[in-house]
This record gives structure tokens, sequence and C-alpha cells, in this order.
């Protein structure tokens, strides 16, 4: 049985790719601060592995890991928790709100990637992959994002350098930007865009994401996914005004 560790996984994106990998046989340790949430996706599935956990508190993020490894073989981390932080211009910005984004976004990547990484390489045999959730704000922002769209560019370097330091113990690496999933992230945004007038957003099912991380994890350790974009198909990412 395949094994992969999902962050983020009580509700939105996690919550339904730790229920997809479920359904197509693999081990998935479910990683979040709830162990409410995390329990009632597991939904008493004896595949799942639920680990109760804040990304942004080492400690924390190294007992899941360790406990996970103590009796599984780690295959593969989606490294997916994040959060969208302040939605204001620069100048609004509380540097609170800065610090909350850089820490679960960029922080809590990196304590996880590590400990996978650690996991990976001195696992017999050795190796693993860890895919990465970053954003099309990591190509393309919107207005307001300031803490968003820069945690998102930093996930693009890490993943890259994970990439590279990755290659001598067959740990490969790739990011998934995703655009406008139906979830409550979006749902909250769609919101704020109707209050100001705005048109509504175009979005697409967050199972049609949990095929493509499905595809990403499920090859064989010679080939990756090194960048997949996917998005709703009528968003605005690509065209000129």
């Amino acid at each position: 049985m395949k094994s992969i560790i999902i962050t983020g996984a009580s509700n939105g994106i996690g919550a339904v790719t730790a229920q997809h990998f479920l359904a197509q046989g693999w081990r998935v340790g479910l990683i979040a601060r709830s162990a409410d949430k995390l329990h009632q996706v597991a939904d008493r599935n004896l595949a799942a592995v639920v680990l109760p956990c804040d990304v942004t508190d080492e400690a924390q993020v190294q007992k899941a890991f360790a406990a996970f490894a103590e009796n599984h073989r780690l295959d593969v981390l989606f490294n997916n928790a994040g959060m969208f932080g302040p939605q204001a211009s620069i100048d609004e910005i509380p540097l609170s709100g800065w610090q909350e984004t850089v820490n679960v976004n960029l922080t809590g990547m990196f304590l996880c990637a590590r400990e996978a990484f650690r996991i990976m390489r001195h696992q017999t045999p050795m190796g693993g992959r860890i895919i990465n959730n970053g954003s099309i704000s990591a190509h393309s922002p919107r207005e307001g994002s300031t803490c968003y769209t820069t945690t998102k560019h930093g996930v693009s370097g890490l993943t890259k350098t994970i990439t590279l330091d990755g290659r001598p113990f067959d740990i490969a690496c790739g990011q998934i930007d995703i655009g406008n999933a139906r979830t409550d992230l979006v749902k909250g945004l769609e919101e704020t865009r109707a209050a100001q007038g705005l048109a509504p957003l175009p979005t697409m099912a967050v199972e049609d994401v949990a095929r493509a991380v499905m595809h990403m994890a499920d090859l064989p350790a010679e080939a990756n996914v090194q960048s997949m974009m996917i998005m709703a198909s009528k968003m605005p990412h690509i065209g000129r005004g």
C-alpha cells in the first residue's frame, strides 16, 4: 500500500484530496489542527492516520511525522496547508497579518517538507516525492494579495531547491498551482467581490484538483511533474487588457 501525508487535510482541497487517495487504496496521514475534523474526513477508514498538528509549530510537526514514519513508509507528502491572509493594499496590512500568513504558508511548508525529506532520505528503500501547493498567485497576483502572493512566490523557490537537493536521494519535488477551486476560501473571496459589486469568479470542482495531485503522486520514481497549473477554464489568467 502506497502512502501519503496531506497537510491542511481537515477541509477544502486537503480534505477532498485525502478522501480521493483513500478511495484509491492509499494509506493517508491527515494533518491539521482539528482532530475532530480529521476524524470526520477519515470516516473510520482504517487506512487513514489522524495526526493533529499545527504546521507552524516545529515540535508538533516533528512529532506528527515521526508518529507516521514509526509504522509506515512515506512515499509522498502533499504540502497543502495554507491561508489567504489579509486582503488589502500593502499600507493597510498589519504586521500581525503578514506574519501569520508567512508562518502558515511558508514556514509551515518548510517544516513539513524538512521532516518528509529527512524521512525519505533515510528510509529503505530511499526516496519519495514532495508536492507543494503553490497558486496561480505564484505567477500572476490579484490586487490586494501582498501576503499571499509573496509567500506563494517563496513556495516556488522552496520547490526548486528541494528538487535539486533531493536528486542524490531519489526525492522528487513538484508544485501544483491551483486557480479558483470551489473551496470555503474561494467562497469567502467571492463574497468579498460581491460586496464590492464585482463579477462572480469562474470556478472549478475541487475533485479535479484531487485527480491532478493523484497523477503527480502516482508517477514512477524516474518521472516528475515539476510544475502543473490547473485552473478554471474561464479564469482570466491569460490575456491582455
